[in-house]
């Protein structure tokens, strides 16, 4: 017995030591400085947080190639683009996340729930296309996510994640923070890639589509 409680409370104390040294990775991972001042939407939707991560990916497509994937999310729907074999591990999602636009699912609104294979919710507070798509607890103010697409003037597309909580209790709440920064950071990491990969790979061939619609003595020269 005190063997195994030696062991839990040395893997507790490293994984507490290691989140101190990583936790601005975790919280400021591809963020750029103006990005961490400025006043998204759903800021105030979590008063005085105790909580906060912003990871951010730069996507070389528009808003337009980016939206469509954020709006099928969801379990039996376009998964969460994470890794998804966790996931499913854990019931959340039940099949592979999409690689194609689901145009049955493209419908998403405030007050819709994006549905998960075990657990709550999430709960849909703004869904606004092709700008943001904000998710959050609306009642007791305990924590919200926010997808924000922030186009640039080249054409390319910085895609925010943004998560904010309150968590009950100190000791209670430093506990569920060590454990769940680390992993969100993974999850929220690999999300924001596979996007990114997809929403290229949306623009191509959207952009390819177009150039095969048009009359050939309209398309450019080499």
């Amino acid at each position: 017995m005190k063997r195994t409680l030696l062991f839990v409370a040395s893997v507790t104390t490293a994984a507490f030591l290691l989140n101190l040294v990583l936790r601005p990775r975790y919280r400021r991972w591809g963020l750029q400085p103006v990005e961490l001042s400025r006043t998204l939407p759903g800021d105030d939707l979590v008063p005085a947080p105790d909580y906060r991560a912003d990871l951010a990916v730069t996507i070389d497509a528009g808003p337009g190639d980016i939206w469509p994937w954020l709006a099928q999310m969801g379990y039996r729907r376009g998964g969460l683009y994470s890794y998804d074999w966790l996931d499913r591990v854990f019931g959340i999602l039940d099949a592979p996340s999409a690689d194609v636009i689901l145009p049955q699912w493209q419908d998403l609104r405030a007050g819709d729930e994006i549905p998960l294979g075990r657990g709550p919710t999430f709960p849909v507070v703004e869904a606004e296309p092709d700008h943001h798509l904000l998710l959050g607890d609306t009642t007791g103010g305990m924590w919200s996510w926010l997808l924000y697409l922030d186009p640039l003037p080249d054409g390319r597309t910085r895609l925010i994640s943004r998560n904010l909580a309150r968590f009950p209790g100190f000791v209670g709440g430093a506990m569920l923070r060590l454990w769940l920064e680390p992993a969100a950071f993974i999850m929220t990491r690999r999300m924001l890639l596979n996007l990114k990969d997809r929403a290229e790979a949306l623009a191509l061939e959207r952009g390819a589509s177009a150039n095969v619609a048009q009359p050939a003595s309209t398309i450019p020269g080499p």
